[in-house]
């Protein structure tokens, strides 16, 4: 991705989760979801006219939009293909779903055949012009979060589908059955609460080890969260040994060593299951997750309701005080030889603006000024976190990633079963420390 220019702390959880919180009562809690992005159904209602102005003639042909999601497939995506036409006559939508995303897209990509809306993949900012068509003109660049993720050079060729940021997604009854009557505000707290829990027979964590990318919070969003600072994975290009036993990386994935030291995982984290684990913090058997809010509604459409399922930032220390990330999830793209270019546009803009897309997915809205209606995000704001908003990566942090071949989740597990973290940790510094010199050369 392209460097970011800054890297600055925004406490903006006054403006970002006040407005996610506003329509509480409008949640969708009754389509099913399987994937980590996803969407809503507004009423039809809501959308305007059709074909009343000049600019709307333009709105015609038929596109197609790539996309994961297979489960949206036959069902939401169907309401959305009726209710863009309402709003556009002359056009016509499709949606093609794949589950290997990024590497079929990326495929597709280089073949030069590719759908008119596609979800970007990961290729450097600096490729975006080869393939996509800049996105200033649906006017929404000043007034959406990270626009720098996807843009080069002054332009915008990306806008993210939605935004999250990440919690202990929790049963209330299962924490109302282990006597737990108050939301924990330390980490000593936390372990208290998780404790109380094992005792009357709840699995306190669905951690999904075996899945793996699951744990993706305890090595970037947690130390980010512990550092204070968003550009914490990007100033580790600045060290041979960026990850070390007293710093945010070692103290976040110790927390998780710690709850699986405890008992307050799975039984047995080798043999865990993601479906499974939905249903199972559902019905109260599993309490929590520690995922962002995009997995609340579908623990809801798992097998419970909305009001059972409540949201609140991990304290990570015994401060008192907390601060959570703000981050953006997969982006739209328009192909820039889309034969109705300007089609895919109003589409893209339609999707962010009109389908409540967000409220299904649990996403918190990408545009700054549209209220989600996720009720949960309420109860998270209590806690009066400060939020950083997530900076892009680091081009050449990327590089030494990927030279050095390190999976950050793969990192958790090693870290969590080692007999001695240390060595763990030394052996991927001694990796990074490689990479980080073949890559400067």
């Amino acid at each position: 991705m392209k460097k970011s220019t800054t890297a600055v702390v925004s406490m903006i959880m006054a403006s970002v989760l006040l407005a996610a919180c506003g329509n509480n009562n409008n949640a969708n809690t009754g389509n099913k979801t399987t994937s980590n992005a996803g969407g809503t159904n507004a009423p039809a209602s809501e959308a305007p006219a059709a074909g009343n102005t000049s600019a709307d003639k333009d709105i015609s042909g038929t596109i197609t939009f790539l996309t994961n999601r297979t489960d949206m497939i036959g069902k939401e995506y169907d309401d959305y293909a009726k209710r863009f036409k309402e709003k556009y006559p002359n056009a016509e939508i499709k949606f093609e779903a794949i589950t290997d995303l990024d590497k079929t897209t990326k495929i597709r990509m280089s073949s030069g055949d590719f759908p008119d809306v596609v979800l970007i993949p990961t290729i450097p900012n600096s490729d975006l012009p080869n393939y996509f068509a800049p996105l200033d003109d649906l006017g929404l660049t000043d007034n959406i979060y990270f626009k720098d993720f996807k843009s080069y050079e002054g332009k915008l060729y990306g806008i993210s589908v939605g935004a999250t940021t990440t919690g202990i997604v929790y049963n209330k009854k299962a924490f109302a059955d282990a006597g737990i009557t108050e939301l924990p505000k330390t980490l000593d707290e936390f372990y208290a609460a998780c404790e109380k829990l094992k005792v009357k027979g709840i699995v306190p964590l669905a951690s999904n080890f075996k899945d793996q990318w699951p744990l993706y919070p305890w090595a970037s969003e947690i130390p980010t969260s512990i550092a204070g600072n968003p550009n914490l994975n990007n100033e580790r290009i600045n060290s041979d040994e960026p990850f070390q036993m007293d710093n945010a990386y070692g103290q976040g994935m110790s927390i998780i060593r710690t709850m699986y030291e405890k008992g307050y995982l799975e039984a047995d984290v080798n043999s865990t299951n993601w479906e499974q684990s939905k249903k199972d913090v559902a019905s109260g058997k599993f309490a929590m997750f520690m995922l962002g809010n995009w997995v609340i509604p579908q623990v809801v459409s798992s097998g419970t309701t909305s009001d059972n399922v409540g949201f609140f930032p991990l304290p990570y220390d015994n401060t008192g005080t907390v601060n959570v990330t703000l981050a953006p999830d997969w982006a739209y793209g328009v192909n820039k030889d889309s034969k109705h270019l300007e089609t895919a546009k109003a589409f893209v803009k339609w999707m962010l603006e009109d389908s409540g897309f967000d409220e299904f997915a649990g996403f918190i809205p990408v545009i700054k000024d549209k209220e989600a209606a996720v009720p949960q995000l309420q109860e998270f704001k209590s806690f009066n976190p400060v939020t950083l908003e997530a900076v892009p990566d680091d081009a050449q942090v990327t590089d030494v990633v990927n030279k050095a071949q390190i999976t950050k989740e793969a990192l958790v597990q090693e870290f969590v079963l080692a007999k001695d973290p240390q060595t763990i940790l030394d052996k991927y510094n001694k990796a990074w420390a490689k990479a980080k010199k073949d890559v400067a050369k």
